[in-house]
């Protein structure tokens, strides 16, 4: 904020150690994720197990498939490490439950989404590869006409006679 001089500029002191928190905990998340090779592809996101549903001493499915093993086994329950999860849904494709496990996620794009039981992943899953679908369609036949030159074929064909 610039103001004019001899006048003191108003900081938002709460906001600077908001802002410089934020930016420690995502140089610390990307150090981690870096370390293990995986890459961030969402720009923010939260993971939420209800423990009240969940059946984990039964299956522990969402644990041995984790990725970043951010989901493990603690006194008797799935813990998360925030710092490890990277939002692919893996968990919640493979629990036994559905609403137990809850995955927001902001793309990059800005899109939010919100999953929580099997048929969320593969109702987004759909949607994705048919948005590609339709790009790459889009890049081949950009207008009707092009794919009527293309794919039209005449209703009857006009023979020449040969004389």
């Amino acid at each position: 904020m610039a103001e004019k001089k001899g006048e003191q500029a108003s900081v938002d002191i709460y906001r600077v150690l908001l802002e410089a928190g934020k930016k420690q905990k995502r140089m610390k998340r990307e150090a981690l994720l870096k370390e293990l090779g995986f890459k961030e592809f969402f720009e923010d996101g939260n993971i939420r197990v209800d423990m009240k549903t969940c059946k984990g001493v039964e299956c522990q499915f969402c644990i041995k498939v984790c990725p970043t093993k951010a989901l493990y086994w603690k006194a008797g329950e799935v813990a998360i490490t925030e710092d490890l999860c990277v939002y692919c849904s893996s968990c919640v494709l493979n629990c036994m439950v559905d609403n137990c496990i809850e995955v927001k996620r902001k793309r990059q794009d800005g899109e939010n989404e919100r999953l929580s039981n099997p048929r969320d992943v593969h109702r987004l899953w759909e949607r994705l590869n048919m948005k590609k679908r339709m790009d790459a369609l889009k890049m081949i036949l950009p207008d009707p006409e092009t794919y009527l030159k293309r794919y039209r074929k005449p209703l009857f064909k006009i023979e020449e006679q040969n004389k």
